[in-house]
């Protein structure tokens, strides 16, 4: 089961229930695979509803690789998210809001 308090998000992939987390090292993996701009750029694409496909596809992966997959983005083309597309931007808004969020 995710826990929310320690950044965790879950999705179901093809019927498949994983935990996603942007950890230290999925953040670094997520700002190498965006090439441009910064993390906090992306925050704002998010913030202001002007993300990518691209984005959404970036921030889950990193998510999931965060939770411990080994897969890649070439490996969710054809996989059948929870939600759909609407769905994976869900998921891709709130791990960023987890992984920035401060504790209270």
């Amino acid at each position: 089961m995710a826990n929310p308090w320690a950044g965790e998000v879950r999705v179901v992939i093809d019927g498949v229930p994983h935990d996603c987390k942007l950890t230290l090292g999925a953040l670094a993996e997520l700002e190498a695979t965006l090439g441009t701009g910064s993390l906090l750029d992306l925050i704002r694409r998010f913030e202001g509803a002007a993300f990518s496909g691209s984005d959404v596809m970036a921030v889950v992966v990193a998510g999931l690789r965060g939770g411990g997959w080994t897969g890649t983005s070439a490996d969710l083309i054809t996989a059948d998210i929870a939600g759909g597309p609407v769905g994976a931007a869900k998921l891709a808004a709130t791990l960023l809001a987890h992984a920035f969020a401060v504790p209270e």
